[in-house]
């Protein structure tokens, strides 16, 4: 397929970045997160649909949020995906050079368990092991700061696994509990039979009140992960992100080519799932990209 006349324009302000010695044709690098989690499978979609489009994109697996937002502030990825508490900690406290292109689905912090463990709540991790997600992830940023409001009588013993390992280990005796911050369903989780979600919901309202309106109360549907009720939890939105000096026209065309693909994308199918132009302009302190609102201006007529 041809390429549009816009993101023709902005890569060719991309390649401008790259001398001719370089030897290297512009392409858009997509920084993802981890093999089975949903920022891979959005990622993955959403490459497709702008290699459809004639851009050539370049996809790299991460440990997702905090790493992606290192990656775009030194100049090794162009767009990526985080955690919302990842971003308003990068754009307001470190200041690094990220905008935002949507704010794409809601995701769902899941305290993993073997079912009859004993572990009902997020007190009952004193002492335990716990995986709280790889460094450089938005599930570490998140887990951290549950364990921080959540009084436990003693420290967890903490481990930083990915999600893969995490279940591994959970299965092999090597944690009792693991944290995961993604969209439900996460597919690597469909596939076990014998496990629980913790409910974290009334957490939400105390890290609010510390590190403000990032968290929501979220519910996984009954049926998730074999559970016969719903499990309320904190919910924290998912960004698109880039870096700031990314050209305007191919910010534009990004964003303009995700809600056109949207019905092909598979995002998650619990609520907030749907990508939806109202709710992706919501990205608080994270500024939207110029491009991405003369986009949002131009649907909005």
């Amino acid at each position: 397929m041809p390429i549009s006349r816009r993101a023709f324009l902005g890569l060719a302000a991309l390649a401008a970045g790259c001398s001719a010695a370089d030897g290297r044709r512009a392409e858009l690098r997509l920084a993802t997160g981890v093999t089975g989690g949903i920022y891979e499978q959005l990622g993955d979609g959403l490459a497709r649909e702008l290699r459809q489009d004639g851009l050539m994109v370049r996809v790299m697996k991460t440990a997702a949020s905090v790493q992606n937002l290192t990656m775009m502030t030194d100049g090794r990825a162009d767009v990526a995906f985080a955690l919302a508490d990842s971003a308003d900690d990068a754009v307001r406290v470190r200041h690094q050079p990220v905008s935002a292109l949507a704010r794409v689905y809601m995701n769902y912090v899941h305290l993993v368990v073997r079912r009859g463990s004993g572990i009902v709540a997020v007190k009952d991790l004193a002492g335990r092991a716990v995986s709280i997600g790889l460094e450089g992830s938005g599930t570490a940023v998140t887990a951290t700061r549950v364990l921080a409001v959540a009084d436990l009588t003693e420290p967890a013993e903490v481990a930083r696994l990915g999600l893969d390992e995490s279940v591994k280990a959970l299965r092999d005796g090597g944690i009792e509990a693991f944290f995961w911050s993604g969209g439900v369903p996460t597919p690597v989780l469909t596939s076990l039979e014998d496990i629980e979600l913790v409910p974290l919901e009334p957490l939400v309202t105390v890290l609010r009140r510390r590190f403000g309106p990032l968290y929501e109360h979220g519910l996984v549907p009954a049926g998730v992960y074999g559970s016969g009720r719903p499990v309320p939890t904190i919910g924290t939105p998912s960004y698109l992100m880039c870096r700031t000096t990314l050209p305007d026209d191919l910010a534009y065309s990004i964003t303009e080519i995700l809600f056109g693909a949207r019905d092909r994308l598979q995002a998650p199918s619990a609520p907030g799932g749907r990508l939806d132009m109202r709710y992706a302009i919501g990205t608080g302190v994270v500024p939207l990209h110029p491009g991405a609102a003369r986009y949002y201006r131009s649907a909005y007529g």
